[in-house]
């Protein structure tokens, strides 16, 4: 095998989401680019949990239908899953809780109960045996689960040999090379572009799928500084964060639906005061808690119109933890150079997936341009510039007051009622707008790939990008993805699909959010492709649809 996909499944406890990044491991460690999905209910115990990982030669951030080995640690796996198996596919299973004519059965538990181990252990077990099934020598493997598995290591690997010198049906996975890179989950890669754009602190309440930057941001306090804050609710979120900025630390909160309802008078206030604030939007299934747990790009034309009143904003859309990396920090960068609020929309297929990450890739530091008070005259918070730009400040300042206001004001932040006052500094905001429109223009709003020649566009964003250029490529068609959702890149897009004479626009949600916005800017959308049901689209749904409508 070239590429290979391999489904593991169990309950909520078995450690199917650790299993499943352990396996995507040991594909990089044989050479190969890996990708990680994982499906799991908003249950903490119980339920049905599966992990798909795809392994291949080229980079690649979205999974297949037909699976090549399926490992099984419980009965309910093996039923839902087996139909998906290609022909020759190898079925592992648990034999002391699955019963099963076809494939290799490994006593999990007698294995683990041999060991004095945990029953979460099982999972240990089972990568043993997919070890061995592809043909991995002992040292190498045990080198990954040193590396994954720091407590009771010398357990994991007692449990992992015994299975994999059980398992004697093989389905070998050729060595390409060394790792083409590291493995990321979305949510890490943002954090490594807000990092890299030298963030100060970042504030946030529990909310899946953004929980994981709150773990990550908070074990890197300690070796970066950042000050990391769980406050009470996400108002209490988006107001700290506002009060840090205000301050002059740059600061990010992350979220999901539910939590940025609440954040919206506070964002409003954000805009009036011209705070920068940055806020990491991890899109799931609505409306109201809807499914915690699944994905979803419903979100858009709420994180573009979110708030009282009219303010400039930034919204970016990056489609994998490459992208992640390198918008986060623009979103930061971006936010405090301008003096505005902007969004970094993500969602559960990205934020929790797991992508391999070329280390050449990784950007370097962001820089930030700020206009800064240079301290000659009288300083006014909200001075009247040529581009709408207030040279910045922030206390304690001797011999001046920084005001910051959420209600109408003048030049030096003082409230104000008078009609001219009120229109003279919402034009000094709006004047920001075409300043924006080309610093995003400068970095490359709109990824093209493809066949650039063809007639025929697959518009995407957000996680369905690495899905449509991977499904382009295959039928022969043009690509399209805006980075930049607002402000929208519309030269650039109509640039990208003028000489198309059919476009299809696949988007998890149901009414075509992108869709809706392409056609206001003009560029038409023949095909839309909704899927609302929190699962993403595969790569065989979306090629054999394309190649059915294109014909």
């Amino acid at each position: 095998m070239s590429e290979c996909s391999v489904l593991i499944g169990g309950k909520a406890g078995d450690g199917i989401n650790l299993a499943g990044q352990t396996i995507a491991r040991i594909f990089t460690r044989l050479g190969y680019y890996a990708y990680m999905y994982y499906d799991y209910p908003s249950l903490i115990r119980g339920g049905h949990n599966f992990s798909v990982i795809r392994a291949c030669s080229h980079p690649v951030g979205t999974h297949r239908s037909g699976i090549d080995i399926l490992l099984a640690m419980d009965t309910t796996t093996l039923r839902l899953h087996q139909n998906d198996c290609r022909r020759d596919a190898l079925i592992i299973y648990n034999s002391d809780s699955v019963q099963s004519d076809a494939g290799s059965g490994i006593p999990l538990k007698r294995i683990v109960g041999k060991n004095e181990g945990s029953a979460v252990m099982e999972n240990t077990a089972m990568i043993g045996a997919l070890a061995s099934a592809i043909g991995m020598e002992w040292e190498d493997i045990a080198s990954v689960i040193s590396h994954e598995m720091h407590k009771f290591t010398e357990k994991n690997l007692g449990i992992a040999q015994d299975a994999f010198r059980m398992q004697t049906e093989k389905k070998e996975l050729k060595r390409l090379a060394q790792s083409p890179g590291i493995l990321l989950s979305g949510n890490e890669a943002a954090c490594l572009g807000l990092l890299s754009a030298g963030l100060n602190g970042y504030i946030a309440y529990p909310m899946s799928p953004s929980t994981g930057i709150l773990h990550f941001m908070a074990g890197a306090s300690g070796e970066t500084g950042l000050q990391v804050f769980q406050p009470e609710s996400e108002i209490a979120v988006i107001t700290m964060a506002e009060g840090m900025a205000y301050a002059g630390a740059k600061t990010a909160v992350g979220t999901s639906g539910g939590g940025f309802c609440l954040m919206t008078e506070a964002l409003s206030m954000a805009g009036m005061a011209e705070i920068p604030i940055t806020i990491v939007l991890a899109q799931r299934g609505g409306p109201s808690t809807g499914t915690p747990t699944y994905t979803a790009q419903s979100d858009l034309h709420f994180a573009i119109h979110a708030g009282q009143g009219e303010f400039p904003r930034f919204v970016f859309a990056p489609g994998d933890a490459q992208q992640a990396i390198e918008w986060a920090g623009h979103a930061l960068s971006l936010s405090w150079q301008f003096q505005v609020p902007s969004i970094l929309m993500t969602d559960k297929t990205l934020s929790e997936g797991i992508y391999t990450v070329a280390p050449e890739l990784l950007p370097a530091q962001v820089p930030v341009s700020l206009p800064l008070w240079e301290g000659a005259d009288e300083y006014l918070r909200y001075r009247d510039t040529k581009d709408g730009i207030s040279p910045y400040a922030s206390p304690p300042l001797s011999g001046s007051v920084i005001k910051g206001n959420s209600k109408s004001h003048d030049e030096r932040g003082i409230s104000a009622d008078d009609g001219m006052q009120i229109a003279a500094m919402t034009r000094k905001q709006m004047k920001k707008i075409p300043l924006m429109k080309e610093a995003v223009s400068c970095l490359n709003p709109v990824h093209i790939s493809g066949n650039t020649d063809a007639d025929q566009c697959l518009i995407s964003w957000g996680s369905n990008a690495p899905l449509c250029r991977e499904a382009a490529g295959i039928v022969g068609i043009k690509s399209v993805q805006p980075i930049v959702i607002h402000p929208f890149p519309e030269a650039e897009m109509l640039a990208a699909t003028r000489n198309s004479r059919m476009t299809f626009l696949p988007e998890d949600n149901y009414s075509g959010q992108l869709a809706d916005i392409c056609e206001a800017h003009g560029i038409p959308v023949d095909i839309r492709l909704p899927r609302f049901d929190g699962r993403p689209f595969t790569l065989d749904q979306l090629t054999e649809d394309l190649w059915g409508l294109a014909e």
